[in-house]
């Protein structure tokens, strides 16, 4: 029988007990932004896909890879293959749905980058196959997903996996790694860290 979906103070009660397990994800995540540095700076590029949420949270890592995180730096080449919709749309419509992701990672990827991968059940037929797909191609594959097993996790190199009961739970932690990834691409490249700066107390008193 199915959990009965969290509301109110018990969907933060969810997130407080599933982040008391998460210490093990966070070292993952620091890793893998340490490593995606190198891949980056050696000219290297990111691809990234999800399904629905999952879709938002790898565009996010894109746009924070091409943008910046928070201090500046160059721009790298990051592309999510979720939000390319002419292409999607033709996949679609010309292949089996299991293209629709592995037949972008083979058209972008090359030997040596990164295949980020996000799915909370780690089932997404569409996502496993991309994984499968870009070990073929010699990309690393990092897969985002909700409790292990799963097929995605299995199917990827390597997982961070994220022991919670519900989809948003998953989801709010996988966003958490995804910022600590980018950290930390940030402090493997010297870029000033980033850090949460408090102001000094003001007097009170207005400057003359």
């Amino acid at each position: 029988m199915k959990p009965v979906t969290p509301c109110e103070h018990d969907h933060l009660a969810e997130l407080v007990r599933a982040v008391k397990d998460f210490d093990g994800c966070v070292d993952v995540a620091h890793d893998w932004g340490t490593r995606l540095a190198a891949t980056l700076e050696g000219g290297g590029r990111l691809l990234a896909a999800g399904n629905g949420g999952s879709a938002a949270q790898a565009q996010h890592l894109t746009a924070e890879l091409v943008g910046r995180y928070r201090d500046d730096r160059g721009p790298f080449s990051a592309i999510c293959l979720s939000a390319e919709t002419s292409t999607l749309t033709a996949i679609c419509n010309d292949y089996p749905v299991g293209e629709l992701f592995a037949r972008q990672v083979e058209a972008h990827g090359r030997e040596g980058d990164v295949l980020v991968l996000m799915s909370t059940s780690g089932t997404s037929p569409n996502i496993v196959e991309a994984a499968r797909r870009g070990k073929e191609c010699g990309l690393h594959v990092w897969a985002f997903t909700g409790p292990r097993p799963n097929p995605l996790a299995d199917a990827a190199d390597e997982a961070m996996s994220v022991d919670a009961r519900f989809t948003a739970t998953v989801q709010e932690l996988h966003l958490v790694g995804l910022h600590i990834v980018c950290a930390a691409v940030d402090k493997a490249l010297g870029v000033i860290p980033s850090e949460t700066r408090i102001p000094a107390q003001s007097s009170g008193r207005r400057a003359s």
